[in-house]
């Protein structure tokens, strides 16, 4: 895993189906959070697949279909730097909220990987990209590989 203080966690997502939602705005940065997901889920067993919005404030909705229809999760990737209008805060703001619903409502995980930066290098560096200090692809990835672990032995649990 990447970044300090990351947990270690176990990875097998044999039997699941995982659908990688990813915005196509910046795709330098996107193709490098779509191959840390990738190889994460490769390496873990699961089936996935991958499908493209056009950019972060798209990712709820796609995500929410790729649930309803059958997908055990989904990772949502994702690029949004700060510019000089409000705009950041309002795309942020949903895409966050969004997926948050997403989750929720459906009770699948989604494993968030949208990047919020201030400049390009930010996400360059969290990318998983050649010389990045950071993989968010394949953190988020992970992540929902595990929650869907988490999931599938809380719905098999008997409270007595």
């Amino acid at each position: 895993m990447s970044g300090a203080g990351s947990p270690e966690i176990e990875i097998d997502g044999t039997g699941l189906d995982i659908v990688i939602v990813a915005g196509r705005w910046h795709d330098v940065i996107t193709d490098g959070l779509i191959a840390g997901a990738t190889r994460v889920l490769e390496a873990s067993g699961a089936r996935y697949s991958l499908v493209r919005v056009p950019g972060s404030f798209e990712l709820p909705v796609a995500c929410k279909v790729a649930l309803d229809n059958g997908a055990d999760a989904v990772v949502a990737l994702g690029v949004i730097i700060r510019g000089g209008t409000p705009h950041f805060e309002y795309v942020s703001s949903a895409a966050t909220d969004g997926l948050t619903r997403v989750a929720l409502d459906t009770g699948k995980p989604v494993g968030f990987g949208v990047l919020t930066l201030d400049d390009e290098q930010q996400g360059l560096d969290r990318a998983g990209l050649p010389g990045s200090k950071e993989d968010k692809g394949e953190e988020a990835a992970a992540a929902a590989i595990a929650t869907a672990q988490l999931l599938q032995k809380l719905r098999a649990y008997t409270f007595e």
